[in-house]
C-alpha cells in the first residue's frame, strides 16, 4: 500500500472506531434490525440513482451485500443490543481480519506475508485475552453474535476483493439493495408488530442522527473507500489496518460513556495495535548479492515502465505483481 491508501485505511479505522458509539448512542428503544433497515435505506436512496451499477455480475454485488452488510450488521447490532459495550464489540469485531486472512490464503491464493502472518497471530492473542477477561459481565450470546458479524464481514471482504469491483462507492450502494427488506422481515418476525410500532414511535433526533451518521460516514465514505483499496491491494495489506478502529471506540465509549475497559480489554487493546503495527511492516527487499530465484516466465507488468523498477513473474498459472530490483535474466 503506498502512502495516501496508507492514510485512507486509518480514515476509514478512526470513523468506524466512532460509529460503535454512535449505534449505542442512537439505537435507544428502537429495534435494533429497524434501527439497521433505516440505516441502509439511506445508503441506498438517493445513492443509487447517482451512482452507476458496479461493473460485477448481479449475483456477486448481492452476495457482497448479503455479507458485508446484512450478516455483518444484523449480527453486530442484535449482539449490542443483547449486551455487548460499544468499545469491547469493536473489538471482538476484528476477529474479521482473522477470518479475512485465512479465508483469502485458502480462496484467493493471496498468502501473506510472515510479518502479516506474526500481525495477525498477535491481534488474535490480543482477542483471546479480551474474551477471557471479559468476566460475567458480558452474556456469551452477544459474544457469540459479535464473532458471526466478524465472520460474514470476512467473508464479505474476500468476496469484494475476489469482484475486481474498482469503484468502492458503487458496490457500497448497489450491495445495500438487499439489505433493508429483509432487516424488516426479521425484525417483524423476531419483534413482533407491536414492538416494531413502538419503535418507529420511538424513532427521535437521536436515532435520526445517529443513522446519518452510519450511513454517511460509515456506510458511504467508509465502505466506499475501504472496497476501493481492496480493488487495488492485497486483502492481507488492507483488513489490518481496521485493528485500529476498536482503539478509537474503546477511547470513544471511555470519554463519552464512562465506560472504562478492564485489565484484560485494555491489554487485549494494546496487543491489537501493536499486531497492527507488525502487520504492517513492509517486507525487507533483496539486497543486491542475494540471487534471484528463476522464474517460469516473466514479462514487463508496463512498457511504458522503467524495466529496472518493476516486472511481473507468472508461475504456477499465477500472476503476480512484484515491486523491486529487475533481475538481469529479463
Amino acid at each position: 500500500m503506498n502512502r495516501r491508501d496508507c492514510i485512507l485505511a486509518a480514515l476509514v479505522a478512526t470513523v468506524w472506531g466512532f460509529n460503535f458509539v454512535v449505534i449505542d448512542w442512537g439505537m435507544g428503544e428502537v429495534p435494533p434490525l429497524l434501527f439497521l433497515a433505516a440505516r441502509f435505506v439511506l445508503v441506498v436512496l438517493p445513492a443509487v440513482f447517482l451512482v452507476g451499477r458496479p461493473r460485477a455480475p448481479w449475483r456477486v454485488v448481492a452476495l457482497i451485500g448479503v455479507f458485508m452488510s446484512l450478516g455483518q450488521f444484523g449480527f453486530l447490532y442484535v449482539g449490542m443490543a443483547a449486551g455487548m459495550p460499544p468499545g469491547l464489540a469493536a473489538l471482538v469485531l476484528q476477529a474479521q481480519v482473522i477470518f479475512t486472512v485465512l479465508i483469502a490464503t485458502g480462496v484467493l491464493r493471496e498468502l501473506p506475508t510472515a510479518a502479516q502472518a506474526a500481525g495477525v497471530a498477535l491481534g488474535s492473542v490480543g482477542l483471546v485475552v479480551v474474551a477471557v477477561g471479559r468476566g460475567g459481565e458480558v452474556p456469551l450470546l452477544a459474544l457469540a453474535l459479535c464473532l458471526l458479524a466478524a465472520l460474514s464481514w470476512g467473508v464479505g471482504n474476500v468476496l469484494s476483493r475476489a469482484s475486481g469491483v474498482s469503484g468502492g462507492l458503487s458496490l457500497t450502494v448497489w450491495s445495500a439493495l438487499v439489505v433493508p427488506v429483509p432487516l424488516v422481515a426479521l425484525s417483524l418476525l423476531l419483534d413482533g408488530p407491536e414492538a416494531l410500532a413502538e419503535g418507529m414511535a420511538a424513532f427521535g433526533w437521536e436515532a435520526l442522527v445517529a443513522t446519518l451518521y452510519t450511513a454517511g460516514l460509515a456506510s458511504l465514505v467508509g465502505y466506499g473507500i475501504f472496497n476501493t483499496l481492496l480493488s487495488r491491494n492485497r486483502s492481507a495489506s488492507v483488513v489490518p489496518w481496521v485493528l485500529l478502529a476498536p482503539v478509537v471506540a474503546m477511547a470513544s465509549a471511555w470519554l463519552l460513556l464512562d465506560q472504562r475497559p478492564n485489565a484484560a480489554e485494555a491489554t487485549g487493546g494494546l496487543l491489537l495495535v501493536l499486531g497492527v503495527l507488525v502487520a504492517l511492516r513492509p517486507p525487507r527487499r533483496p539486497t543486491s548479492h542475494q540471487p534471484h530465484p528463476t522464474p517460469t516466465r516473466q514479462k514487463l507488468a508496463d512498457p511504458t515502465a522503467d524495466p529496472s523498477e518493476s516486472f511481473c513473474r507468472v508461475s504456477g498459472g499465477g500472476e503476480q505483481l512484484v515491486t523491486g530490483q529487475r533481475p538481469d535474466s529479463v
